[in-house]
């Protein structure tokens, strides 16, 4: 069976979970520890979600790069994207704004790699 798995698609998706996991974490933290679970302020579960929109990210837009368009528009959105995805672990007050600025540049550059 040839199946195709198209990159872009499944980097927005991630951008997309990331979004959604950062605005909903904040509703569904309080009653988490009703059973036991804290993954609020999870190191390693935080930047386990950053490596992996890096290695999709990249992975997908090397594939169009090198397959389809030779731009570097899109890597270099995704790279503005990343950096501010990165910046949000280090600045706390800054988190949701820098979420959004993130977010939005790793989508863009995903659907630009994929136009």
């Amino acid at each position: 069976m040839n199946v195709k798995l198209n990159w872009d698609a499944v980097g927005i998706a991630t951008s997309v979970a990331c979004a959604i996991h950062c605005a909903l974490l904040p509703i569904l933290v309080t009653t988490l520890p009703v059973f036991g679970v804290n993954i609020v302020h999870n190191l390693f579960f935080e930047w386990g979600m950053i490596v992996l929109a890096f290695i999709i990210g990249s992975y997908s837009l090397f594939h169009g790069f090198i397959k389809h368009h030779r731009s570097f528009v899109p890597i270099f959105i995704f790279s503005i994207g990343f950096t501010f995805l990165v910046l949000k672990q280090f600045y706390p007050r800054l988190n949701i704004a820098f979420l959004l600025v993130a977010v939005a540049c790793i989508i863009v550059a995903h659907f630009y790699n994929y136009r």
